[in-house]
């Protein structure tokens, strides 16, 4: 059996990929790294509101970033969280 402190990582996981934002922006990010100022095009959101979101992503270790001068650009923390992306995308793609 798993520790509690294992299950409420794993919840709060869950409840970070249960937002329909950041799912998108976690979509986003699997096609390519991008900008805060790409992501707000893409979604055609506010920078901020991307921003906010991606606060959320990177507590929850699904995004990493890097800084190039000014700029921050944000990727998917690793391997895992696409596979993640695929498994959710493949299960809800599967017929009854």
């Amino acid at each position: 059996m798993l520790s509690e402190k294992e299950f409420l990582f794993m919840a709060e996981l869950f409840k970070a990929l249960g937002d329909y934002t950041r799912v998108r922006i976690l979509h986003a990010l699997s096609v390519s790294e991008l900008c805060v100022c790409a992501l707000a095009e893409v979604l055609e959101m506010s920078q901020s509101a991307i921003s906010h979101q991606l606060r959320l992503l990177r507590a929850a270790r699904l995004v990493r970033y890097r800084k190039e001068g000014k700029n921050v650009y944000y990727a998917l923390d690793d391997e895992h969280v696409e596979a993640l992306l695929k498994q959710g995308f493949a299960h809800i793609s599967e017929e009854a």
